[in-house]
């Protein structure tokens, strides 16, 4: 198993003897399994905003915080349960920011954040099922339903001219969710789908799904997957038998490690992952850069915009307790207020403290609607020479 990456924790500057406003943020991610090339800037992400509330010295009067990480797996119900439950009942957090993947978000929240009542603030739980969950408030995500995902791919095949295609996707509710959204509304608008067929992850051989997936055919290919499982495992095989030569990757396949695999092999694909653009935007990015790391790397800023909801909210609300600060985090989230972009919480805190309303904008223009999910912005992007080029937001 891997390591997890450090905690921001351990300064001199953090020693002492804790308060009761202090706070400890949970960071529940799949440091193994299917998306766990994606796991160390997410990390990053929360930790950086973790630290950068804690080293203003004014998250509740001089407050601090500390993180604690734990491996869901991102794909195993029951250890993901295990690992939220720990922080619960052994760490007693404060808040968490997770889960990563929707499957394992929605035991975790349905088994021990709402019995406990405990906020969780997901990253990049994307499932439409986690829209109509009965999370009494407590549950919130900064990444975009699959609903609006599969809206947004539908319109880019069609501008692109893919009017007919083949699904593969993960055997789980993040895949069925996608898949099952994109269909509606490409059907809607006149497309095709030739064939929805799940594939298991954790398989070392893809040609079964794959023959079938070629049988049905298709202009392109599109694969709701994991780009460290199945997923790939399907490009790898499409490619090597020339069953498909254009793929449609969405967020779980969106990221370095689907390029360092495949290069130039993606000269005719495409894909839209979450994203934003402008000064916060920019803001975030050299943030980023000055920690040592990309900033760009899927659901990054996500995590960190999560992370620092969690401790506005906290300090809006003039407590720790998730049980009277999960009803200021609409409250920090949206307007009205003065907007707060990323490197600027100490000022939000510092607002916030004085009784004065905040918009936190943060690295991914942060607004929530419904029951507390992002209204979602996707960036389109290609793969000339094998690199991820963005082409434009949607």
């Amino acid at each position: 198993m891997k390591k997890l990456l450090l905690a921001t924790v351990a300064t001199a500057a953090l020693a002492g003897a804790a308060s009761a406003e202090d706070a400890k943020i949970g960071i529940s991610l799949g440091y193994t399994g299917p998306l766990e090339s994606m796991s160390p800037a997410m990390t990053q992400g929360a930790e950086m905003a973790i630290k950068e509330v804690t080293e203003s010295g004014k998250f509740m009067g001089g407050s601090k915080v500390t993180s604690v990480q734990v491996d869901n797996t991102c794909a195993d119900a029951a250890a993901s349960v295990a690992a939220v439950e720990r922080l619960v009942t052994s760490e007693k957090v404060n808040g968490i920011m997770g889960g990563m993947c929707s499957g394992e978000t929605i035991a975790s929240l349905e088994r021990v954040a709402v019995p406990n009542g405990m906020v969780m603030i997901s990253p990049s739980a994307t499932s439409p099922a986690l829209t109509d969950i009965q999370d009494q408030g407590y549950f919130f995500r900064t990444s975009p339903s699959d609903a609006r995902q599969g809206e947004v791919m539908s319109d880019i095949m069609n501008e692109r001219g893919v009017k007919n295609a083949a699904v593969t996707y993960t055997n789980n509710d993040y895949g069925k969710g996608l898949a099952e959204s994109f269909k509606r509304f490409y059907e809607e608008a006149g497309g095709t789908v030739t064939i929805m067929a799940a594939h298991d992850d954790g398989k070392a051989d893809y040609s079964a799904e794959v023959a079938a997936l070629a049988a049905a055919g298709g202009d392109a290919l599109v694969v709701a997957g994991y780009v460290d499982q199945g997923g790939s495992g399907i490009v790898r095989g499409a490619l090597d038998t020339g069953a498909f030569q254009t793929f449609v990757f969405p967020d779980g396949m969106m990221s370095d490690a689907l390029v360092d695999r495949f290069g130039t092999e993606l000269s005719t694909s495409f894909g839209q992952n979450p994203s934003a653009e402008g000064p916060t935007r920019d803001k975030f990015l050299e943030m980023t850069k000055a920690a040592g790391f990309d900033g760009n790397s899927a659901f990054a800023g996500e995590s960190y915009d999560a992370a620092a909801l969690l401790l506005l909210a906290m300090e809006a609300a003039k407590s720790t307790d998730p049980k009277v600060y999960k009803d200021q985090v609409m409250n920090v989230a949206n307007a009205p207020g003065e907007k707060i972009g990323p490197g600027e919480l100490a000022k939000g805190l510092e607002l916030l403290a004085a009784g004065t309303d905040i918009d936190f904008v943060g690295a991914t223009s942060v607004e929530l609607v419904g029951p507390g999910e992002s209204a979602g912005v996707y960036r389109e992007v290609d793969f000339p020479e094998g690199r991820i080029h963005v082409v434009k937001l949607h």
